[in-house]
């Protein structure tokens, strides 16, 4: 006896799920921050430093993910993560004006609140992925992974449009009220969308049936389960790959901008649109990604899902490089080159490589569900912990490489030319590791050898 698989309309609930953790995370991480900067003219570093120490707390992602693969269901997790990361949001909105005010305990309280984020969103995101991975059939992963992350970006872009309005005249009372607001109502949708999905705990004959194999796994300490998941290479493998393609993606995220107002010297509204261009080619490369990795992507049989993944991820992250490579041509050229277009193809390049990325992390978490493994939680917060070290160390380099460029060199063009090259040839690493294929049969795990090979990406 198996469990059944999640319907479309059960993928769907749990994308608002994932529109929840996006639509609170935005509050923490993007209004917050302008918050502070702008409105309360406190020092940049500080929401930076603050958003920084957020993706630290989540490198307890395998913490949360083990604990989940340990219980019988996985929705309490969720839940639970949930409202610990909604009431963290309402006490990072609380500490600002104690910030402001230079109050004592203003930023112990914004520490703790921003701590609570990272683990809110360590404990909600890694149990939900792990529930993806575990529910939902093979075929259907890679449309799966773009329905989430498509309806994730959605639920970002309208909490924002609606916060930033409702904020408006700004008062600290207004911006408790509209963070509760948010929060309450992103902790509500996640409630109601999970309920029924996962289903009772698992059968009597389904618990009788792996009864053994899950009594050694859930006694198993997190060190041990961690060493067992890093004895197989394809897991190493994909967390060097998650680590790499994510640091490259990280790193231009905070210099798009600034980029457009020095070299080209468009506008801050301006600079700003291009932004939206580039996320609007994310959302495309999503759905490309979503649809074409679920027809054209091999997901029927053994491996085979990954397997046709892989070529996506390739082709994302080399087409993501082939647009940094442009951007680099663009800050030699100047104001002639075709800007907006060349920020779309950046854009949709990026989105097809981060959902067949994520594909792939769902089928490689789910794979070792035929043998009774429950270690897709603890997988999943692997990944979900490299990827966190990766975004803010990203962030950080791209940045600091420019301001030290500029140090050393006058021309900013120069210096971006030479980011973006480095950043482009970081994507070109991360397509290496993503086409590599499976190592000799000597170098497999037990399980991947009796699998006739195991999963590649």
């Amino acid at each position: 006896m198996s469990v059944v698989p999640l319907g479309w309309l059960g993928i769907v609930r749990l994308g608002l799920v994932q529109s929840a953790i996006g639509a609170i995370v935005m509050l923490a991480t993007s209004l917050l921050n302008r918050v502070m900067v702008v409105e309360y003219a406190l020092p940049a570093a500080l929401p930076a430093g603050l958003v920084a120490w957020h993706y630290a707390v989540q490198l307890s992602r395998p913490v949360w993910g083990h604990g989940s693969d340990r219980g019988a269901r996985r929705t309490p997790w969720i839940i639970g993560g949930m409202a610990v990361l909604a009431l963290g949001a309402l006490l990072a909105a609380g500490a600002l004006p104690l910030l402001a005010a230079r109050a004592p305990g203003g930023l112990a309280l914004a520490i703790a609140a921003f701590a609570m984020i990272g683990m809110g969103v360590g404990a909600a995101g890694t149990s939900l992925l792990a529930l993806l991975a575990t529910r939902v059939a093979p075929e259907r992963r890679a449309a799966a992974a773009a329905i989430t992350w498509i309806m994730m970006v959605a639920g970002i872009a309208s909490t924002a449009g609606v916060a930033g309005a409702l904020l408006e005249p700004f008062s600290a009372a207004r911006l408790t009220r509209v963070a509760a607001g948010v929060a309450g109502c992103a902790f509500a949708l996640a409630v109601v969308a999970l309920l029924g999905v996962e289903g009772a705990a698992p059968s009597r004959a389904l618990a009788t049936s792996v009864e053994t194999s899950r009594r050694g796994e859930r006694s198993a300490t997190l060190t041990t389960a961690l060493r067992t998941i890093w004895a197989d290479s394809e897991a190493r493998r994909f967390t060097l790959f998650v680590f790499v393609s994510m640091l490259a993606y990280a790193m231009q995220d905070l210099i798009l901008e600034p980029f457009a107002g020095l070299v080209f010297g468009l506008a801050p509204g301006a600079s700003t649109q291009l932004s939206g261009v580039q996320h609007g080619g994310v959302l495309v490369g999503m759905i490309v990604a979503g649809v074409g990795g679920g027809a054209f992507g091999g997901g029927r049989g053994e491996g085979g899902e990954t397997r046709g993944l892989r070529w996506w991820i390739g082709g994302g992250c080399l087409g993501s490089a082939a647009a940094l490579a442009g951007l680099a041509l663009a800050a030699r050229i100047g104001p002639g080159w075709p800007l907006t277009a060349n920020v779309a193809l950046l854009g949709l390049a990026n989105g097809v490589f981060a959902v067949a990325a994520i594909g792939a992390m769902i089928a490689l978490a789910g794979s070792g569900q035929a043998e009774g493994r429950e270690q897709a939680g603890l997988r999943m917060g692997v990944w979900g912990a490299a990827q966190a070290i990766a975004f803010g160390l990203g962030g950080l380099l791209g940045a600091t490489g420019v301001d030290l460029g500029r140090s050393w060199i006058d021309s900013p063009a120069t210096v971006f030319t030479l980011v973006f090259l480095a950043e482009a040839l970081v994507f070109v690493v991360a397509a290496a590791l993503a086409m590599r294929r499976p190592g000799r049969q000597q170098d497999m795990t037990p399980v991947a050898r009796a699998r006739g090979g195991g999963m590649t990406t």
